[in-house]
């Protein structure tokens, strides 16, 4: 995982978020190497709220930030995310008209082997940010914030050689961008 670039973002926030905010603590929950099992309908329809779920939830409750790192996999979020996402979202608790706005802040650090930026030719095969947006900000109340590194497979895809220089900048630029808004979102704790 040494080239993700969603990961290289994630680690860039963190790293910022520790020196400027050293009395916070911070959940690290790497759901590629220890994934939550995706729901089933026992888990949707329970007449209560199983512990894990219990334990997700109250993690996403207690978090003055939330940090998702999500690569783009086949257009979309990596179904780790989704199962993440599925517990997260509960009814009547983290979403739903009875549910205030948190106001919560939410960071994605999103990595994709391609541009999908308006204009590209696969522009409209955007699923991962658009979705979060959507499922963070109008699911669940939250202040979305999307950093964006581009063309990862440049340097791997002889393809894309020609877009090196275009991938070294969006990886620079991204980068600190993570770390810029780090400093940001812990400046608001201050």
């Amino acid at each position: 995982m040494e080239r993700s670039g969603s990961r290289r973002l994630t680690d860039a926030f963190r790293k910022a978020w520790e020196e400027e905010h050293p009395q916070g603590s911070v959940v690290y929950r790497d759901l590629a190497a220890a994934p939550v099992p995706h729901l089933d309908a026992a888990t949707v329809t329970a007449a209560s709220v199983p512990p894990l779920r219990e334990e997700l939830i109250a993690e996403f409750e207690k978090a003055d930030v939330v940090l998702i790192g999500a690569p783009m996999y086949n257009f979309t979020i990596p179904s780790t995310l989704k199962a993440w996402l599925d517990h997260v979202i509960l009814a009547g608790r983290t979403f739903g008209p009875d549910v205030a706005p948190s106001g919560k802040r939410a960071v994605v650090a999103s990595s994709r082997g391609g541009s999908y930026r308006p204009g590209t030719p696969r522009a409209g095969f955007e699923f991962d940010t658009n979705y979060l947006e959507k499922v963070l900000g109008d699911g669940l109340g939250l202040q979305v914030e999307v950093i964006t590194r581009e063309l990862t497979m440049a340097a791997v895809n002889p393809a894309m050689a020609e877009l090196v220089p275009q991938a070294e900048e969006s990886a620079r630029q991204s980068l600190e961008r993570a770390a810029e808004s780090a400093r940001e979102h812990a400046a608001l704790l201050a």
